[in-house]
């Protein structure tokens, strides 16, 4: 029996997709729940799992394809084994006269090929005399197949779309100095757009403040085994950052709103997206109710959509939603930066590196480690008050994080 593997459906807000990765061939044996092709939309990558056991009969669409929800894509031979024909080659066991021909001049014994070597020269548009046979009497072996593969030496044509997935062009541009071109991934693509949708669509502006990280410092050097200990999980900075922006939210409803056509939205709830940088692109998965997380169930929070950034494993939930924004660049050296609204929010807040620097405390100089804090906002929704305001909040909460634990 064959059935159709299917595209899964798509979220709302995602058009199309792209084929990005088969992790099988045609003839290859899949086992239930195997992975057997990644799908890429412009938010997430979708694992398609093989519905049963068998072996895949055929691929229809090929990496680089643009694909529906529910496209056929592939097909799936249940209950069968690898190295069987498959339904391309399985009715023609008797080579064509052109082949046989073909085979003839290495030897006439190579016309009978089994169905695996047949199968596996048709998927590489390759002909018997192609190929060199080792095997008794001149016979073509599916391992002389793979070494003719090998060498570079196939003829294989790749369709157009595959072609364009894997498309790198090399130019020279002077003797000694050469350009590479590849094309952008769907995701990088529709970063972009946001970005510019941000900058040409709000009134965006940032502010700036610092603040003192002894404090924090000292709680964490303080009480970082005992709570590794208690909670399996290190005690991170993002979780104290998290907290404190959650405060000032509550503080400054502003900040926690959206602007929708006309109206104000705000939002009685705290989603704060965290933004990632994967090899893929920036994603910025969302740690839902932060208000209602202790710091611990923050920092596995944290790292759990971390991990999963990173592998390309988040869901198309973890990214929907979010009402504000925290980007750190400091975990790459960033000592100072103006970061960009995810729009439809209204504002984001941009951490950097923690760097000693000499500062005037009570009339004497002191060298504490320090770190700029970076708000952007739109001004067509949070004025310069709220924004101010809301950033020398989180200062202070940070400075003083037992402020974090009286609520004042």
């Amino acid at each position: 029996m064959t059935i159709e593997i299917l595209v899964p459906d798509l979220p709302e807000s995602v058009a199309d997709a792209m084929v990005a990765t088969w992790h099988k061939k045609p003839g290859d044996a899949v086992t239930r729940d195997e992975v057997i092709v990644d799908i890429e939309t412009d938010k997430v990558v979708l694992e398609v799992p093989a519905p049963d056991d068998g072996v895949l009969e055929s691929i229809i669409e090929d990496e680089g394809a643009t694909v529906l929800g529910k496209q056929v894509i592939a097909k799936l031979k249940v209950g069968a084994v690898a190295g069987e024909p498959t339904k391309d080659k399985a009715d023609n066991s008797e080579p064509s006269p052109d082949r046989r021909h073909k085979a003839s001049l290495s030897d006439e014994s190579n016309d009978w090929l089994s169905p695996a070597v047949r199968r596996l020269l048709g998927e590489h548009n390759l002909e018997a005399g192609d190929v060199k046979g080792t095997g008794v009497g001149g016979r073509i072996t599916r391992e002389d197949v793979e070494a003719h593969l090998a060498k570079g030496t196939s003829t294989e044509k790749s369709s157009a779309s595959a072609a364009q997935s894997e498309q790198v062009e090399v130019t020279e541009v002077k003797p000694g100095r050469s350009e590479k071109r590849v094309p952008m991934t769907r995701l990088r693509k529709r970063v972009a757009e946001r970005l510019l949708e941000a900058k040409n669509n709000t009134a965006m502006l940032t502010t700036f403040n610092e603040v003192n990280m002894k404090p924090i410092m000292d709680l964490r050097k303080q009480y970082k085994d005992v709570f590794e200990k208690k909670h399996d999980i290190r005690l991170g900075f993002m979780s104290f950052y998290i907290k404190a922006v959650t405060e000032a939210l509550k503080r400054y409803p502003q900040v926690n709103a959206s602007l929708d056509g006309d109206d104000i939205v705000y939002h009685n709830y705290f989603d704060i997206s965290i933004a990632v940088s994967t090899p893929r692109g920036l994603v910025t998965p969302v740690l839902k109710d932060t208000d209602t997380l202790s710091v611990a169930n923050i920092e596995k929070g944290v790292k759990e959509l971390a991990i999963k950034g990173r592998d390309g494993k988040l869901t198309v939930d973890e990214l929907t939603g979010g009402n504000f924004t925290i980007t750190n660049g400091g975990v790459f050296g960033s000592l100072m930066s103006t970061p960009i609204i995810n729009p439809p929010q209204a504002a984001i807040l941009g951490m950097h590196k923690i760097q000693d620097r000499a500062m005037v405390v009570d009339g004497q100089i002191e060298i504490l480690p320090m770190m700029y804090l970076a708000l952007s906002y739109d001004h067509r929704l949070i004025d310069g008050r709220e924004s101010v305001g809301f950033l020398v909040t989180i200062k202070e909460l940070l400075e003083d994080p037992a402020r974090l634990l009286l609520d004042v």
